[in-house]
């Protein structure tokens, strides 16, 4: 899938980082779990955005390691969210973005994806500048 990606970028003219290490304008990413695997990677973001969260859910092994974990991460959300008293009628995923995206600190999130994906972020930035 990513190679389709790659040609159909190249075939638009775009640079991509696959092909283009220096100056790239373009990133394809293939997300495999839901997004809500990068706010398990931000615990304090969680827990300012819903504050009957326990600050220590990272020290459950469940949720140590956000890009692992196990039947789904919005189902885990929920389960984390529900059980504190939130989103009783179910998971509303764009009012949880919107809750817990502004709490975020991008340079201390645990997801190893999330942290990929905003290293490029910030390159594409810097090359912006110049």
């Amino acid at each position: 899938m990513k190679l389709q990606l790659e040609k159909i970028a190249r075939d638009a003219g775009f640079a991509t980082k696959s092909k283009s290490k220096k100056k790239y304008q373009l990133i394809n990413r293939i997300m495999i779990e839901e997004l809500e695997a990068w706010f398990f990677g931000d615990i304090p973001a969680l827990t300012k955005a819903y504050p009957k969260v326990s600050k220590n859910l990272s020290q459950n092994a469940k949720y140590r390691d956000p890009d692992d974990i196990k039947c789904g991460t919005w189902e885990a959300l929920q389960e984390v969210l529900q059980r504190t008293g939130y989103h009783q009628g179910g998971l509303e995923k764009l009012k949880v973005a919107k809750d817990i995206s502004p709490q975020m600190n991008p340079p201390k999130n645990t997801s190893k994806s999330f942290q990929v994906f905003h290293l490029c972020l910030l390159e594409i930035m810097e090359y912006e500048k110049n």
